[in-house]
Protein backbone atom coordinates (compact mmCIF):
# COMPACT_ATOMS: atom_id res chain seq x y z
CA UNK A 1 0.00 0.00 0.00
CA UNK A 2 1.05 3.60 -0.57
CA UNK A 3 1.31 5.15 2.89
CA UNK A 4 0.39 8.84 3.22
CA UNK A 5 3.05 11.03 4.81
CA UNK A 6 0.52 13.17 6.67
CA UNK A 7 -3.04 12.34 7.69
CA UNK A 8 -5.68 14.64 9.11
CA UNK A 9 -8.15 13.27 11.64
CA UNK A 10 -11.68 14.65 12.12
CA UNK A 11 -13.07 12.62 15.05
CA UNK A 12 -16.76 13.44 14.69
CA UNK A 13 -19.90 11.85 16.11
CA UNK A 14 -19.12 11.99 19.84
CA UNK A 15 -22.42 13.63 20.78
CA UNK A 16 -24.55 11.38 18.57
CA UNK A 17 -22.73 8.35 20.00
CA UNK A 18 -23.51 9.48 23.56
CA UNK A 19 -27.19 10.07 22.77
CA UNK A 20 -27.39 6.61 21.23
CA UNK A 21 -26.09 5.19 24.52
CA UNK A 22 -28.71 7.06 26.52
CA UNK A 23 -26.19 9.56 27.92
CA UNK A 24 -25.90 13.32 27.80
CA UNK A 25 -24.16 14.76 24.73
CA UNK A 26 -21.19 15.87 26.83
CA UNK A 27 -20.40 12.27 27.80
CA UNK A 28 -19.16 11.40 24.32
CA UNK A 29 -15.95 13.40 24.36
CA UNK A 30 -14.13 11.52 27.11
CA UNK A 31 -14.80 8.30 25.20
CA UNK A 32 -12.80 9.66 22.26
CA UNK A 33 -9.43 9.73 24.06
CA UNK A 34 -8.66 6.01 24.01
CA UNK A 35 -9.39 5.70 20.25
CA UNK A 36 -6.98 8.56 19.63
CA UNK A 37 -4.16 6.76 21.41
CA UNK A 38 -4.84 3.51 19.55
CA UNK A 39 -4.79 5.49 16.31
CA UNK A 40 -1.48 7.16 17.21
CA UNK A 41 0.23 3.81 17.84
CA UNK A 42 -1.24 2.35 14.66
CA UNK A 43 -0.02 5.27 12.53
CA UNK A 44 3.42 5.09 14.12
CA UNK A 45 3.59 1.39 13.24
CA UNK A 46 2.54 2.14 9.66
CA UNK A 47 5.32 4.70 9.26
CA UNK A 48 3.16 7.81 8.92
CA UNK A 49 5.30 10.91 9.50
CA UNK A 50 2.73 13.45 10.65
CA UNK A 51 -0.79 13.53 12.09
CA UNK A 52 -3.16 16.42 12.73
CA UNK A 53 -6.09 15.96 15.12
CA UNK A 54 -9.12 18.26 15.04
CA UNK A 55 -9.86 19.02 18.69
CA UNK A 56 -12.45 21.79 18.72
CA UNK A 57 -13.13 24.97 16.80
CA UNK A 58 -14.00 28.53 17.76
CA UNK A 59 -17.49 27.79 16.39
CA UNK A 60 -17.81 24.77 18.71
CA UNK A 61 -17.49 27.07 21.73
CA UNK A 62 -21.03 28.33 20.99
CA UNK A 63 -22.33 25.04 22.40
CA UNK A 64 -23.74 24.81 25.97
CA UNK A 65 -21.14 25.28 28.72
CA UNK A 66 -21.39 21.66 29.91
CA UNK A 67 -20.30 20.52 26.44
CA UNK A 68 -17.56 23.15 26.19
CA UNK A 69 -16.09 22.01 29.49
CA UNK A 70 -16.27 18.37 28.41
CA UNK A 71 -14.52 18.75 25.06
CA UNK A 72 -11.92 21.13 26.54
CA UNK A 73 -11.06 18.61 29.26
CA UNK A 74 -10.93 15.81 26.69
CA UNK A 75 -8.46 17.80 24.57
CA UNK A 76 -6.26 18.46 27.61
CA UNK A 77 -6.28 14.76 28.53
CA UNK A 78 -5.47 13.74 24.95
CA UNK A 79 -2.53 16.13 24.66
CA UNK A 80 -1.20 15.07 28.05
CA UNK A 81 -1.39 11.42 26.97
CA UNK A 82 0.38 12.16 23.68
CA UNK A 83 3.12 14.03 25.57
CA UNK A 84 4.07 10.69 27.17
CA UNK A 85 4.80 9.20 23.74
CA UNK A 86 7.58 9.60 21.17
CA UNK A 87 6.34 12.65 19.34
CA UNK A 88 7.01 16.23 18.32
CA UNK A 89 3.85 17.81 19.66
CA UNK A 90 2.30 21.18 18.78
CA UNK A 91 -1.07 22.65 19.79
CA UNK A 92 -2.47 25.30 17.45
CA UNK A 93 -5.42 27.60 17.98
CA UNK A 94 -6.68 30.97 19.07
CA UNK A 95 -5.42 31.54 22.62
CA UNK A 96 -8.45 33.43 23.90
CA UNK A 97 -10.37 32.68 27.10
CA UNK A 98 -11.77 29.53 25.47
CA UNK A 99 -8.30 28.06 24.99
CA UNK A 100 -7.42 25.70 27.88
CA UNK A 101 -4.74 27.23 30.08
CA UNK A 102 -3.11 23.81 30.53
CA UNK A 103 -2.33 23.64 26.82
CA UNK A 104 -0.54 26.97 26.45
CA UNK A 105 2.91 25.41 27.10
CA UNK A 106 2.32 23.21 24.04
CA UNK A 107 1.82 26.12 21.63
CA UNK A 108 5.51 25.83 20.76
CA UNK A 109 6.52 22.48 19.28
CA UNK A 110 8.20 20.23 21.84
CA UNK A 111 9.89 16.89 21.39
CA UNK A 112 8.77 14.19 23.79
CA UNK A 113 10.44 10.82 24.29
CA UNK A 114 12.60 10.00 21.31
CA UNK A 115 10.65 12.36 19.05
CA UNK A 116 9.85 11.21 15.55
CA UNK A 117 6.25 11.64 14.47
CA UNK A 118 4.96 15.20 14.24
CA UNK A 119 1.58 15.57 15.92
CA UNK A 120 -0.48 18.72 15.53
CA UNK A 121 -3.54 19.25 17.71
CA UNK A 122 -6.04 21.94 16.71
CA UNK A 123 -7.68 23.52 19.76
CA UNK A 124 -10.02 26.53 19.57
CA UNK A 125 -9.07 26.59 15.90
CA UNK A 126 -10.57 28.89 13.29
CA UNK A 127 -9.68 28.99 9.63
CA UNK A 128 -10.18 32.76 9.65
CA UNK A 129 -7.65 33.04 12.49
CA UNK A 130 -5.27 30.75 10.61
CA UNK A 131 -5.39 32.88 7.47
CA UNK A 132 -5.15 36.11 9.45
CA UNK A 133 -8.48 37.39 8.12
CA UNK A 134 -9.45 40.68 9.71
CA UNK A 135 -11.80 43.28 8.28
CA UNK A 136 -11.54 41.65 4.87
CA UNK A 137 -7.73 41.67 4.80
CA UNK A 138 -5.43 38.64 4.76
CA UNK A 139 -2.61 38.60 7.29
CA UNK A 140 1.08 38.30 6.40
CA UNK A 141 1.62 34.73 7.57
CA UNK A 142 -0.28 31.47 7.92
CA UNK A 143 -0.58 30.67 11.63
CA UNK A 144 -0.15 26.95 10.90
CA UNK A 145 2.90 27.38 8.66
CA UNK A 146 4.69 24.61 10.59
CA UNK A 147 2.07 22.08 9.45
CA UNK A 148 2.78 20.32 6.15
CA UNK A 149 0.41 19.53 3.28
CA UNK A 150 -2.07 16.80 4.20
CA UNK A 151 -2.27 13.74 1.95
CA UNK A 152 -5.34 12.09 3.44
CA UNK A 153 -8.14 13.40 5.65
CA UNK A 154 -10.18 10.77 7.50
CA UNK A 155 -13.49 11.86 9.00
CA UNK A 156 -15.63 9.75 11.32
CA UNK A 157 -19.36 10.31 11.89
CA UNK A 158 -20.58 10.30 8.30
CA UNK A 159 -20.44 14.03 7.57
CA UNK A 160 -18.97 14.80 4.15
CA UNK A 161 -17.38 18.16 4.79
CA UNK A 162 -14.09 19.59 6.09
CA UNK A 163 -15.73 21.93 8.63
CA UNK A 164 -12.96 24.49 8.26
CA UNK A 165 -10.15 21.97 8.79
CA UNK A 166 -6.79 23.47 7.71
CA UNK A 167 -7.99 24.91 4.37
CA UNK A 168 -4.52 25.54 2.99
CA UNK A 169 -2.90 22.21 3.92
CA UNK A 170 -5.94 20.19 2.82
CA UNK A 171 -6.37 21.88 -0.56
CA UNK A 172 -5.22 18.71 -2.40
CA UNK A 173 -6.11 16.15 0.27
CA UNK A 174 -8.03 13.00 -0.54
CA UNK A 175 -10.95 12.65 1.87
CA UNK A 176 -12.23 9.37 3.28
CA UNK A 177 -15.46 9.34 5.29
CA UNK A 178 -16.37 6.68 7.86
CA UNK A 179 -20.02 6.44 8.87
CA UNK A 180 -19.24 5.00 12.32
CA UNK A 181 -18.94 7.48 15.18
CA UNK A 182 -15.48 8.30 16.50
CA UNK A 183 -15.86 6.48 19.87
CA UNK A 184 -16.58 3.30 17.84
CA UNK A 185 -13.17 3.55 16.17
CA UNK A 186 -11.51 0.32 15.04
CA UNK A 187 -8.07 -0.15 13.42
CA UNK A 188 -9.85 -1.55 10.35
CA UNK A 189 -11.18 1.94 9.66
CA UNK A 190 -7.61 3.11 9.07
CA UNK A 191 -6.57 0.07 7.06
CA UNK A 192 -9.60 0.57 4.80
CA UNK A 193 -8.86 4.30 4.43
CA UNK A 194 -5.24 3.71 3.45
CA UNK A 195 -6.16 0.91 1.06
CA UNK A 196 -8.64 3.31 -0.58
CA UNK A 197 -6.02 6.07 -0.66
CA UNK A 198 -3.56 3.71 -2.35
CA UNK A 199 -5.96 3.39 -5.30
CA UNK A 200 -6.33 7.15 -5.83
CA UNK A 201 -4.55 8.88 -8.69
CA UNK A 202 -2.61 11.55 -6.82
CA UNK A 203 -1.38 14.15 -9.32
CA UNK A 204 -1.57 17.39 -7.26
CA UNK A 205 -3.00 19.01 -10.37
CA UNK A 206 -0.19 17.87 -12.67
Amino acid sequence: MRIPKHIGIIPDGNRRWALGKGMGKEAGYDNGISPGMVLYHLCKKLGINEMTFYGFTVDNTKRPSIQREAFSKACVKAVEELSKEDAELLVLGKTTSMFPEELKPYTNRHQFGNGGMKINFLVNYSWEWDLGLHDGAIGPKLKTADVSRIDLVIRWGGRRRLSGFLPVQSVYSDMYVIDDYWPDFTPQHVYDAIEWYSRQDVTLGG
